[in-house]
């Protein structure tokens, strides 16, 4: 079991060599990964349930310390990140679909990915994870109103079947992680000492399904597209950042709020564009989990070094 805790640490820690891994490997060969998409959902919720074993009474302790950071963060995600899809979409002139995909991932609640690059850049972790928890607890009711909000003048969007399928992709398997966690109590510990490797399987599982079903369009379009999600990221992490100093906010919170606004739960957004679109608007999501995962831990290489409140 020791062995399996240790490649379950050596995968999250190489997290982002596997998903762009298996998304190369997608790309050259289509048909080995397309069984995959059949899993994309249950993947994403398997992933949620993990979150609901890992989460504890302390992680919303945070919410009631600091409410006006957890604040800050929860709008910052929700404002920027939507925002800067819908102008992108704009300023490129992108096609219905890709658009739609690309605006579906900015309305996503923030990444759980998030809360260990918050810990490797010296961030505020509870600071982090309170902020994921709150996004992720309101995100059937917050994303499909921001998505038809922003996205319906491409394609048509219907509120209450993306409230549905938010709420049995993320509510539902995060409830039944809390209660399994609550009636096995410390049993539970071996599960979560392997989650990364579960959750880098899953990610990774998504990724390649989503770019295998799209291949074509990706080889026709993936520079456009890459471009904005690179665009999307670094201009999220840049005004989270800026978020936090408008606000006053110590270092240690602005590097918190720079990862958790730029860092996207891109799982949910490929399952949501899968269940309700077509694939190709996944891959803004598909790709956006590829970038994020490279980005971040760079962003976090850099910020941790910063160690001067005083000159920030």
């Amino acid at each position: 079991m020791s062995a399996l805790i240790a490649l379950s640490r050596f995968v999250g820690n190489t997290f982002a060599i596997w998903v762009l891994l298996f998304a190369v490997l997608a790309f050259l060969l289509p048909s080995a990964f397309l069984p995959l998409t059949a899993f994309i959902v249950p993947l994403l919720g398997l992933i949620m349930f993990g979150m609901g074993l890992t989460l504890k009474t302390e992680d919303f302790r945070e919410v009631a310390r600091h409410p006006l950071r957890v604040l800050v963060g929860v709008l910052a995600q929700f404002i920027i990140m939507p925002g800067m899809a819908w102008l992108l979409c704009q300023l490129f002139a992108l096609p219905p679909e890709i658009a739609v995909g690309v605006i579906l991932v900015g309305c996503c609640p923030g990444g759980t990915a998030s809360n260990v690059i918050t810990w490797f850049a010296k961030g505020d972790v509870a600071l982090s994870v309170g902020i994921t928890a709150v996004t992720t607890l309101l995100a059937p009711i917050v994303t499909p109103a921001l998505i038809w909000l922003l996205a319906s003048e491409w394609l048509p969007v219907s509120f209450w079947t993306m409230f549905s399928s938010i709420l049995q992709m993320v509510l539902l398997p995060i409830v039944l992680g809390l209660v399994a966690q609550r009636l096995l109590g410390e049993r539970v510990k071996l599960a979560v000492d392997v989650l990364p490797l579960v959750s880098v399987l899953s990610i990774v599982a998504i990724v390649a399904a989503v770019v295998a079903a799209s291949q074509a369009k990706i080889a026709e379009s993936g520079l456009i597209i890459m471009a904005v999600v690179m665009l999307h990221n670094g201009l999220g992490l840049a005004m989270g950042y800026a978020a936090g100093r408008l606000f006053g906010m110590p270092l240690a919170q602005r590097k918190t709020l720079s990862i958790e606004v730029g860092m996207q739960n891109s799982g949910l957004g490929a399952a949501l564009a899968s269940a309700h679109f077509s694939p190709l608007a996944a891959v803004p999501s598909a790709l956006f989990s590829v970038w994020h995962n490279l980005s971040g831990p760079l962003l976090a290489t850099f910020l941790r070094r910063i160690k001067d409140d005083r000159d920030q």
